[in-house]
């Protein structure tokens, strides 16, 4: 159950006008009374001897008691109160007793005989509006302050109380949500969201791994966005607006919306926070800016995301094992790198890819405030992904692509858990969700990668795929029987014999790779096996054919991948079971 305390105003007729009246879509169905604050107010919904100009006069009778110069220019109180899509339909007894709860937990009416006067019109099954006047019976204000935490609080009551679906609580560190006019006028434009939601999604992309205001300004004039700048008389630039080139208002301007309307984290400032360094490592001893360690140039789509999935397995340890600081910006900045991922995905995982970046933007923020810095890693691996193009979807950019997803998806699990042991409940779902979409992804990306793997294990011959079932069965007896069993083994297999075959020792590496974290209640342990073997013996994401697995001694040890992936495994891995 969603209350929303609405802007003030100073027009009660006007307001009973809309309550009464069809609305925008004639979606207003049978506009009514439910109750009031003496429950005997007239219904102009139902009696049709009554007008709204005299249910108006009624609830703003106590201005009258009030000089003409003390009464309150903004005495309208307005709050709907609307219930989850899959609630049952309730009665208008029962939307009755939530408008007096509501009424009462914000102070508009306390119950102490002399509180706003307030009626509560129904005009929808799931839904009822409050309108009270902010004088009371007594002449005074009414004490409403904090009323929309108030009336969150009371709405989880009486979810409990009528087995209602129990919201997540807030903390206050949401987006702003689009307003009923602004979802309304993205219907009759034909639009699929909202123009703010549209614009807080470009923003965060353009945003994603930008090094600089210029390059960030530069991308949100690439993206078709119109900007507008506020600079100070010193030439210091304060904050920005965009707004979208075909969103106008009447007066046919364009309607522009301020970053930090968008977002609490889109503000020019709180960007600025993510172009910071550590401060341990803001200044060298002299008190200038220490050189940051040269990473090699980014060569394509493959390299950007083998070098992502590096800097999201090494922030899954921040996540698990670091402070709060450092663990909230990897997470935020994990939010980046599923926009840069979003932005440059191929066509089959796109659209998956994309809602679970919308959703996890959620997750990101939380009161516990990010130390930006600490997260340059993850920040550069999404810059790596923008700077580096599209994939292509398939061959190593689409097996990459499903390596990095798999990593994706455990840190959206990690970010999950972080949250529900801070008590985050908004952040937790959101990032549960956002897991949800990544899952539907991986298997998208990695269908045509695994397919052949299976094929080249298939191939092997008899004594080598032995070979590799008895190495399964002496580092995991107990789950080696269900690997088997699974889809995903032959693959494991042609993994496990690459590894051989580039000079590794697979019963180490497999060891390593079963050692980080239980694998048991894992959907596919195979496909987590493969990934987490492929990662940290630097075997080519989907070599093309049975003979063209590089062996260690022909590999470049300069090679731009041999310097980018650091060791990967040991028992603080936190790859987590998908």
């Amino acid at each position: 159950m969603i209350p929303r305390i609405h802007q003030q105003g100073s027009n009660t007729l006007g307001l009973l006008h809309y309550l009464y009246g069809k609305g925008t879509h004639e979606e207003h169905i049978d506009p009514h009374l439910v109750a009031s604050f003496d429950g005997m107010a007239p219904d102009p919904g139902r009696d049709p001897s009554v007008t709204k100009r005299d249910l108006q006069h009624l609830l703003d009778q106590t201005l009258s008691l009030l000089d003409a110069d003390l009464r309150p220019d903004k005495h309208v109180w307005h709050c709907s109160v609307r219930a989850a899509p899959d609630d049952p339909i309730l009665s208008d007894e029962q939307w009755g007793d939530i408008a007096r709860r509501m009424v009462a937990a914000t102070g508009i009416d306390p119950g102490d005989g002399a509180g706003c006067r307030w009626a509560a019109v129904r005009h929808a099954d799931d839904h009822i509006h409050i309108i009270a006047t902010l004088v009371r019976e007594d002449g005074r204000r009414p004490d409403h302050h904090r009323s929309g935490k108030r009336a969150q609080a009371e709405c989880r009551l009486i979810e409990k109380e009528l087995g209602l679906h129990q919201v997540a609580p807030g903390d206050g560190t949401a987006a702003k949500r689009a307003t009923s006019a602004e979802r309304h006028k993205a219907e009759r434009q034909g639009r699929q969201r909202p123009a703010r939601e549209e614009l807080r999604e470009t923003v965060r992309r353009a945003v994603a791994g930008a090094g600089s205001e210029g390059e960030f300004f530069d991308r949100l004039a690439a993206a078709g966005l119109l900007i507008r700048k506020r600079v100070a008389p010193s030439g210091d630039l304060l904050g920005y607006k965009v707004a979208l080139p075909d969103d106008r208002n009447g007066e046919n301007e364009p309607v522009y919306y301020a970053g930090s309307t968008l977002a609490p984290d889109l503000s020019l400032p709180r960007i600025r926070e993510r172009w910071t360094l550590p401060a341990e490592a803001a200044a060298s001893a002299d008190g200038s800016r220490p050189e940051q360690p040269a990473l090699p140039d980014v060569t394509g789509p493959a390299f950007a995301r083998r070098r992502a999935t590096a800097a999201t397995w090494q922030a899954l340890l921040i996540i698990d094992h670091g402070d709060d600081g450092a663990a909230a910006a990897q997470i935020a900045a994990a939010g980046e790198v599923l926009d840069a991922l979003a932005k440059t995905s191929a066509a089959h995982t796109r659209a998956e890819l994309r809602e679970a970046a919308f959703v996890f933007e959620r997750a990101s923020r939380s009161h516990i405030r990010a130390v930006r810095g600490h997260d340059r890693a993850l920040r550069q691996a999404a810059r790596d992904l923008v700077h580096s193009g599209p994939a292509l979807g398939r061959g190593e950019d689409g097996a990459t692509t499903a390596m990095l997803i798999d990593m994706a998806f455990f840190l959206a699990a990690a970010a999950a858990n972080w949250h529900a042991k801070k008590h985050h409940s908004q952040q937790a779902a959101a990032a549960q969700q956002a897991a949800e979409h990544l899952r539907t992804a991986y298997q998208a990306a990695a269908a045509e990668s695994m397919a052949v793997l299976h094929q080249r294990g298939q191939r092997l011959a008899p004594r080598a795929r032995q070979r590799q079932a008895d190495l399964l069965h002496e580092v995991l007896p107990d789950l080696a029987a269900r690997v088997q069993a699974e889809p995903g083994w032959p693959a494991l297999a042609a993994t496990l014999d690459d590894a051989r075959k580039a000079g590794h020792d697979p019963g180490a590496l497999l060891t390593e790779a079963a050692g980080r974290r239980e694998l048991d209640t894992a959907t596919s342990i195979s496909d987590v096996l493969v990934w987490r073997l492929r990662r940290s013996a630097y075997l080519p994401a989907l070599p093309e054919s049975p003979h063209d697995t590089p062996t260690r001694g022909s590999r470049r040890q300069g090679s731009p991948t041999h310097r980018a992936l650091p060791t990967q495994g040991g028992p603080n891995d936190p790859s987590r079971r998908r």
